[in-house]
């Protein structure tokens, strides 16, 4: 059989629907505001995760007492925001027996959270629940100083490049893998130039849920309502040559600056998942399925390379091969870690983050791995893309990457 053959046939395997699948009934989020000085810098993180989580059952009309369980994704809260989460869960209007929890696995939270609700349908533990992801880095705590851990433990070097500034690990992978400022500079500016032209042409309006929010101008100090229904921190106009004119942040010789690296940002979103066969019987959308997701460790001082090795695992896993993926939501946390990425897996840079990624976007730490999912769906049925991959690298040096279908 030839390459093109046995390709197409896995496809083609992937494509078929099933009673068994975990089946996405809806994925909504929030627009993606700027730390500290955007759309939500006065939104407490509970109140956007209750706003996503009412959006996920309402628009597909769900009673929500079918909903049996929810994983949300958060990084940044002490105890996880599980308090916090269990409160948007109740004020969302979901019953107090439906059960919640949080996870952080730090950048890839929301995918995690996603990948823990589909587990839990595929054991038959239940048939529908919600996997979501939020986070307020305008609201957010620091993580701890380097004194406040084991001396033993830090003897360990990779332990104690857990410790690194995301800044450094970035300027290690350029390093490391020959990815010129130049480059990086290129890829942000692409992010900027396609986000900015995707929100021009309304490609967000369908997965973003408008949000109404108090805000605090900080001229005048008086509150007013606003209403949050686009990033914010989407900029046209930006190019390379643009981007050549900022001062490099972490090092004085580097090559990673506040223009080429994710912004700091707030937002929620949320997935409602389900077994098809009970989504066929209460007559709800189908808009896509779960196939699978994969992490995998890399080294804590190159940790954003992390896609370049879940990627091909989650592929291996999934039975496809890169030839049956339409297009992928590859997270930018720096630029030199997902430039670095797609020129190790040779993927063409037309099929990566069509709409744009998180230089432009932003990355709500918590919420990332849920928005993709959103944004994927939208660029499936704008694109008729049908397998997408989903994938980002995670703090302390690992990668974590998922595969969709479409069914739009």
């Amino acid at each position: 059989m030839s390459t093109q053959a046995s390709t197409s046939a896995a496809k083609s395997r992937l494509l078929q629907k099933n009673d068994d699948d975990v089946v996405i009934v809806s994925a909504v989020r929030s627009a993606i505001t700027k730390g500290r000085k955007g759309g939500f810098k006065d939104t407490k993180p509970e109140l956007l995760l209750s706003h996503v989580l009412r959006a996920a059952y309402s628009k597909v009309s769900l009673d929500p007492k079918l909903i049996e369980d929810i994983s949300v994704g958060n990084v940044l809260p002490p105890g996880g925001g599980a308090t916090a989460a269990r409160m948007a869960a109740l004020h969302a209007g979901i019953p107090i027996e439906t059960s919640i929890n949080t996870v952080n696995r730090q950048c890839s939270s929301g995918l995690t959270a996603i990948t823990q609700i589909a587990n839990e349908i595929k054991a038959g533990q239940i048939d529908i629940g919600i996997g979501a992801g939020v986070e307020s880095m305008t609201n957010g705590y620091g993580a701890g100083a380097m004194g406040e851990y084991s001396n033993e433990v830090l003897s360990n070097p990779d332990a104690e490049d857990c410790l690194l500034p995301m800044g450094i690990t970035s300027e290690n992978v350029a390093a490391d893998y020959g990815i010129t400022r130049a480059v990086q500079d290129e890829f942000a500016a692409i992010s900027f130039q396609r986000a900015a032209k995707a929100q021009k042409e309304g490609k967000f309006k369908e997965e973003i849920v408008p949000i109404t929010a108090k805000w605090v101008d900080p001229k005048t100090e008086q509150e007013r309502e606003i209403v949050v229904d686009h990033d914010d921190g989407v900029r046209d106009g930006v190019t390379k040559e643009s981007l050549s004119k900022l001062k490099p942040a972490f090092k004085k010789d580097g090559t990673t600056h506040a223009g080429n690296a994710s912004q700091v940002s707030d937002g929620a979103a949320a997935v409602l998942l389900a077994r098809r066969s009970v989504a066929k019987r209460l007559g709800l959308p189908i808009l896509g399925k779960f196939v699978t997701s994969s992490v995998v460790g890399v080294p804590p001082r190159v940790m954003g390379i992390g896609p370049a090795f879940a990627i091909p695992r989650v592929l291996q896993v999934a039975g496809i091969t890169p030839d049956d993926v339409d297009f992928y939501e590859i997270n930018e946390a720096f630029a030199s870690q997902a430039v670095m990425s797609v020129q190790h897996l040779k993927i063409p840079y037309e099929k990566v983050n069509i709409n744009g990624g998180a230089i432009a976007i932003g990355h709500p730490l918590g919420c990332t791995g849920a928005r993709q999912v959103a944004t994927g769906l939208s660029v499936a049925k704008q694109t008729g893309g049908r397998v997408f991959v989903t994938s980002m690298c995670i703090g302390s040096g690992m990668g974590m990457a998922a595969v969709f279908v479409s069914e739009h």
